[in-house]
């Protein structure tokens, strides 16, 4: 049997190195020192006043303004205004006498052209043609009664000679039968007028047109019994229309009416119910002596020839209607002695900006002559050569500086202007 191995012997435990009490280790020493130069400088930057470092404000940019030089030059105001097209002449056709319409002359519709003189209508003529037989009867005897008054005359004045005495005038007329053959004479007279008018009344159941025109209106049918004064026929003279429009007051200073030797102011009209590009020329003929109720606007007529296109000469322009409006625009009188600005440049009370030969702004009452949306017409106040501001500014001074912008030397009157800006 084998003999069992005696355990080893464990070795002893190594001593552990001991620490010495009292000193302190570096790294809390290292934190400490930290922790207290950080609060240190900390309440150093907190108790030190903030120092500002102030600088010179830079000079205020003059606001950029844009200006135009102005010179006087040949200008005439754009006046327009609005109208309506009536008729230079139209009239009521009516009966002179009685009796039944019979039938309107061929071609007597609405629309069609009828020449001067042309029949119209016709009424029934039977009851006068027997009256002018009537008169012409008449007539006849009357003449008869003067022929057989000559007779007794002739007899009376022989017998008058016969006697060989001398009477007074008074009793002479009378021997020679004086007074009956003025009765007889004037019985004659009166027959033939009444011959005459019978002839006329006859004529007068053709009814006939006084002018060329156009008709607008049948205002009875056939068979209707008329009488003296009725109405049968609209008629419209189409060679030429007028077209009825109102004005300013002021506007007529730069208008001339056609005068008995000159024309008058040229027109063009246009609508919107006619073809793109389409216009008619006018003419002004006269300025009518009352205003316009609502706007006491004084009111003018414009004649237009030929309005419904119907010539050669105008065929192929827009036609002008009875009852059309159309915009007017009239061709003003020009004259060289005024300043034309934009509308932008006039200021409240009639004053404008000019600007100095040091860039500042100088403030400059004017006297308007026109103004519309589109450009001011100056007169007065103004001198060649000076610079116009055109564009608005918010709180404008007297003498305050400005930068201008570039502009183009020629400037359609009433563009915008360039805004102010810094």
């Amino acid at each position: 049997m084998s003999r069992p191995l005696a355990p080893r012997p464990l070795a002893p435990p190594r001593p552990r190195p001991s620490r010495q009490r009292g000193r302190l280790s570096l790294g809390p020493l290292l934190a400490l020192l930290v922790l207290a130069g950080g609060l240190t400088v900390a309440w150093w930057l907190m108790s030190q006043p903030p120092r500002v470092e102030r600088r010179a404000p830079p000079p205020p940019v003059p606001p950029l303004v844009e200006a135009v030089t102005v010179m006087p030059r040949a200008v005439a105001p754009d006046l327009h205004g609005f109208g309506r097209a009536v008729a230079e002449r139209e009239a009521l056709l009516a009966s002179r006498v009685a009796g039944r319409l019979e039938s309107f002359a061929p071609g007597v519709l609405p629309g069609r052209l009828v020449e001067a003189g042309a029949p119209l209508a016709q009424l029934d003529d039977a009851d006068l043609r027997l009256a002018l037989r009537e008169a012409e009867a008449a007539l006849a005897q009357a003449e008869a009664a003067l022929a057989m008054e000559q007779g007794e005359q002739q007899r009376a004045r022989a017998e008058y000679q016969s006697f060989g005495r001398e009477l007074p005038a008074e009793r002479r007329a009378l021997v020679l039968r004086e007074p009956q053959l003025r009765s007889a004479q004037a019985e004659v007279e009166r027959a033939r007028a009444a011959r005459d008018r019978a002839r006329l009344d006859l004529e007068r159941t053709t009814l006939v047109a006084p002018w060329s025109g156009m008709v607008q209106a049948r205002l009875l049918g056939e068979g209707s019994e008329v009488g003296s004064g009725t109405e049968l026929i609209h008629l419209v003279d189409v060679s030429r229309f007028w077209v009825q429009a109102s004005l300013p007051g002021e506007a007529l200073a730069w208008l001339t009416p056609a005068g008995a030797d000159a024309p008058g102011s040229a027109v063009t009209l246009t609508s919107r119910g006619w073809p793109a590009g389409g216009q008619r020329e006018g003419e002004l003929l006269s300025v009518l002596p009352t205003l316009e109720e609502s706007g006491l606007q004084a009111q003018v007529l414009i004649a237009v020839e030929d309005p419904l296109a119907l010539d050669a000469e105008h065929r192929g322009e827009p036609s002008l209607r009875l009852g059309d409006v159309v915009r007017l625009d009239f061709q003003a009188i020009q004259r060289d002695d005024l300043i034309a600005l934009p509308a932008a440049a006039l200021r409240p009370g009639d004053e404008v900006w000019v600007l100095d030969e040091e860039e500042r702004l100088r403030r400059r009452t004017v006297s308007v002559l026109h103004r519309d949306d589109r450009q001011v017409l100056v007169a007065e106040g103004l001198e060649a050569g000076e610079r116009v501001i055109l564009s608005p500014l918010g709180q404008p001074r007297e003498g305050m500086a400005l930068r201008t912008a570039p502009t183009p030397d020629e400037r359609p009157a009433g563009a915008a202007p360039a805004e102010a800006r810094p």
